[in-house]
């Protein structure tokens, strides 16, 4: 008979053992019981609530208030509490390349809150007062949005990349063409001999003939 029940994490499990849905919540786990969050929240009732979950999961903290305005390299996460008393412009981490996810701490709703949290460039909300339940399937969601974004960024600058080069490679083919008086696809041949010879990519040395043509009109 199969008996059911939840670990400390709430996972559930079947005669004490894991289904495949179970071991990547485990991998989830794992992950954040390796990460360094930075708390910037005051050491108040709620600032203590989080510190007592983040430290329950097991991730390694450090609080600060106010914010401060660098961050260190090995922050992974970052718990912000959002006041109308922010000065964005003060904090150049917000919305920058390397910025880690940020998960905003609110104690009300209002468009200015809603409006200052899409100007920092959060990725997640928790609400005050805190309590046990969500603070963990926030971080989880948070972290895997903010992957998705990165890799979907990464996706359209090799697509960019790749569309520059077709046009540079098409450039190039036509300074060939209107030079020796010869074909699109024999001019391609030049291009594709040329990289092969030297072990370069095809784009060089379009790039290169396009830099040559300049030289020359010059």
């Amino acid at each position: 008979m199969s008996v059911w029940f939840q670990d400390d994490w709430g996972c559930n499990l079947t005669n004490g053992k894991p289904t495949q849905a179970l071991r990547l919540t485990s991998e989830l786990l794992r992950d954040l019981r390796s990460l360094n969050v930075v708390v910037f929240h005051p050491q108040d009732k709620d600032g203590e609530m989080l510190l007592q979950q983040l430290e329950r999961i097991g991730c390694r903290t450090s609080q600060f208030w106010p914010p401060r305005p660098e961050l260190s390299e090995l922050t992974d996460l970052i718990f912000l509490s959002i006041n109308p008393e922010f000065n964005v412009a003060e904090y150049a981490w917000f919305n920058s390349e390397n910025c880690p996810p940020i998960i905003a701490v609110v104690a009300y709703e209002n468009p200015t809150i809603v409006n200052l949290a899409l100007k920092i460039g959060v990725k997640g909300v928790v609400a005050c007062p805190i309590r046990e339940f969500g603070l963990l399937t926030s971080m989880v969601i948070t972290r895997q949005c903010f992957k998705d974004i990165a890799e979907g960024r990464k996706r359209i600058q090799r697509l960019e990349r790749k569309v520059a080069g077709v046009a540079t490679v098409y450039e190039a083919k036509r300074i060939l063409m209107a030079s020796k008086k010869i074909s699109e696809e024999e001019a391609y041949a030049i291009l594709r001999d040329q990289a092969k010879s030297k072990r370069v990519e095809i784009e060089v040395i379009a790039e290169t003939i396009i830099y040559a043509q300049s030289i020359m009109s010059i």
